[in-house]
């Protein structure tokens, strides 16, 4: 008989209590001998229901990731309406909210759309109130309104995309007089052709970016189950999937892609692959069988289905897919106590037990600025000692203590910057070595000795890359990110940090990085582009919360150190607020238009869990 250690290379540890779960245990069976169960650690495959999109419809665009999806286009009856089908719907990992409307009716929007939910495009639709029934023309999505650009190269409709808003791809599809293979590539404002796919079909599914995409699906004469892999130049013909499908959707990258749902010529699909670079594999199918739906995930191991037809009505339905061995993350707000001083644009540090706040503006005093410091006990702020310089928009060290901080830069109206560097004991601030040049709309991390400035702006050159180190006496210069950006939040040590969002050229960005003492790379961006936020943690394990995009928003996402997840929002939306504690114990207050009331969160991280197979 062959043994449980020949199948899956492991053998059945006899343990008296679970180890501790982490992705090096997926995979592995123990006995726990305490509690008399073999136990496992497997991941999980499964599609759950998640809120209905606001009108049923099909023949609907869909990109985005599943926390912050995008739907647009499609149609919603017979007879058509335009006012439905121009609609556009985002969601945000709980609940469907309407976006701005698209300019042109695209009733076949299918898949021909791509990029982020506040950075995407769609084209290639079909419309049957215009003249030739095509609509050629390209709208490009800012998170609140849709602007007309440039025309594609080979008109047609039913296409697959890929890609960014600044880097897309589009192929296939059906054009005048029949299916092509043609692909063009979209640079944000041109569309250029490359290389054709090597089948010429309509209605297919397609994933991935620009240089690393995938095609599957779709339908000619017969439906098709190849796929297609593209290097940015040339598509190769790879493994076919295991069922041939078309009105079909997906959504990840060129080595981990999910198709579903879809049509055969009989059926409407529930069933679901996924696909790991070489190979499809069916993993567990939707609820609800239907084609013509929309998709968006920027993983095939996170996606979402939602909108399409049955093969009876339009569906409403969203359903979730998600593919780990681990419990997202999740927690929730709750009202604390207010400061005495309503501000905004402040900075904090500390935790959400001691915390402390400083500075900021407050448009009903005399000095709009305010030197102002208060600390928190976990139940109310007292005040305490003033800094000697009045400043807003300042950065601190968000790791540092209540008892030992410091601030440094910022603005005052006028404006005029500062380079002021203080240090805070709990009660009495002592200026230190000014920075080398005065800043604003920066961030920082690290603590009272051991500090990093990075990013914001000087009068000149403007927004700043550079990063600044303080060793407790001096600043020294350390590595330029690589996204230079102003009013970006950070969290984590001197030589473990992140730098979250801002605004950049030409406006906001999702772009994380990741610095090591040295080098700052490039990461998983955020969900949500803002700037204005506030954050806290540490480099592995954070909260990022409010922020503007273009007005206040009380989004919170929470970082696992791989990837950021969107849970529960504030209560209160607002902007220019100060934050600071950690990943499941933080605190966020004032913003806005000098806003005083605070929130503490409790959240509870990333977390596996343990199977039982069978009990003794």
């Amino acid at each position: 008989m062959t043994t449980y250690n020949q199948l899956a290379g492991y053998r059945v540890n006899y343990l008296g209590s679970d180890p501790t779960l982490n992705t090096g245990n997926e995979g592995q069976v123990w006995y726990n001998s305490t509690t008399g169960t073999l136990r496992s650690l497997v991941q999980i495959k499964a599609w759950s229901a998640a809120g209905n999109i606001s009108t049923a419809k099909a023949y609907v665009a869909g990109f985005g990731t599943q926390t912050a999806g995008l739907g647009a286009g499609g149609y919603a009856s017979v007879p058509l309406r335009p006012s439905t089908v121009k609609a556009t719907e985002e969601y945000s990992g709980y609940t469907w909210a309407a976006g701005g409307n698209l300019n042109s009716n695209r009733e076949t929007a299918n898949n021909g759309g791509f990029g982020t939910q506040t950075a995407g495009a769609i084209t290639a639709s079909y419309n049957s109130f215009a003249p030739s029934g095509i609509v050629s023309i390209t709208e490009k999505y800012d998170g609140t309104s849709w602007t007309a650009g440039n025309s594609i190269g080979t008109a047609r409709y039913a296409t697959a995309a890929a890609g960014t808003q600044t880097a897309g791809l589009l192929f296939g599809g059906n054009a005048t007089p029949g299916t092509v293979g043609a692909t063009e590539k979209y640079d944000g404002t041109t569309w250029t052709s490359t290389g054709s796919l090597n089948q010429a079909k309509a209605y297919l599914g397609g994933s991935g970016t620009q240089t690393a995409a995938l095609a599957f699906g779709g339908k000619l004469s017969s439906t098709f189950s190849g796929t297609e892999s593209f290097n940015g130049t040339t598509w190769t013909t790879v493994n076919n999937m295991g069922t041939a499908r078309y009105s079909l959707a997906g959504g990840g990258i060129q080595t981990n892609t999910l198709a579903f749902g879809g049509r055969t010529s009989t059926a409407n699909l529930s069933s679901t692959e996924q696909y790991d670079g070489t190979t499809w594999l069916s993993v567990s199918s939707m609820a609800t069988a239907r084609g013509n739906l929309g998709g968006a995930g920027g993983s095939g191991s996170a996606t979402i289905a939602f909108a399409g037809y049955t093969g009876t009505a339009y569906s409403a339905l969203t359903e979730e897919f998600n593919s780990t061995i681990f419990s997202p993350a999740t927690g929730a707000w709750a009202s604390g106590g207010n400061l005495n001083t309503a501000r905004q644009v402040t900075a904090g540090a500390g935790t959400q037990t001691a915390g402390v706040v400083m500075g900021g503006r407050n448009p009903g005093t005399p000095t709009l600025s305010l030197a102002v410091t208060e600390n928190y006990n976990g139940t109310s702020w007292t005040n305490s000692g003033n800094m000697n310089q009045l400043r807003q928009g300042a950065a601190a060290s968000n790791s540092g203590t209540q008892t030992a901080a410091i601030t440094f830069g910022g603005v005052s109206p006028g404006p005029t910057l500062y380079a002021n560097n203080e240090s805070y004991n709990g009660s009495t601030w002592t200026n230190l070595t000014a920075l080398p040049a005065a800043r604003a709309g920066h961030a920082g991390t690290g603590t009272q000795t051991a500090a990093l400035g990075f990013g914001g702006y000087t009068t000149a050159p403007g927004i700043q890359n550079t990063t600044l180190a303080w060793n407790g006496t001096a600043w020294t210069s350390g590595g330029n990110l690589n996204t230079a950006r102003k009013y970006l939040r950070g969290f984590g040590t001197q030589t473990a940090s992140l730098a979250i969002s801002g605004t950049a050229v030409p406006g906001r960005t999702t772009a994380t990085e990741s610095y090591n003492g040295t080098t700052w790379t490039s990461i998983t961006g955020v969900n949500t582009a803002r700037d204005f936020a506030a954050a806290a943690g540490i480099q592995t394990a954070g909260l990022f919360f409010g922020g503007s995009n273009p007005t206040a928003t009380a989004e919170t996402e929470s970082w696992d150190g791989t990837s950021w997840v969107t849970v529960p929002s504030m209560a209160t939306a607002r902007t220019y607020l100060a934050g600071c504690g950690n990943q499941t114990l933080a605190l966020g207050t004032g913003g806005s238009a000098a806003l005083a009331n605070t929130e503490e969160w409790t959240g509870t991280p990333t977390t596996a869990t343990a199977s039982t197979l069978t009990t003794s």
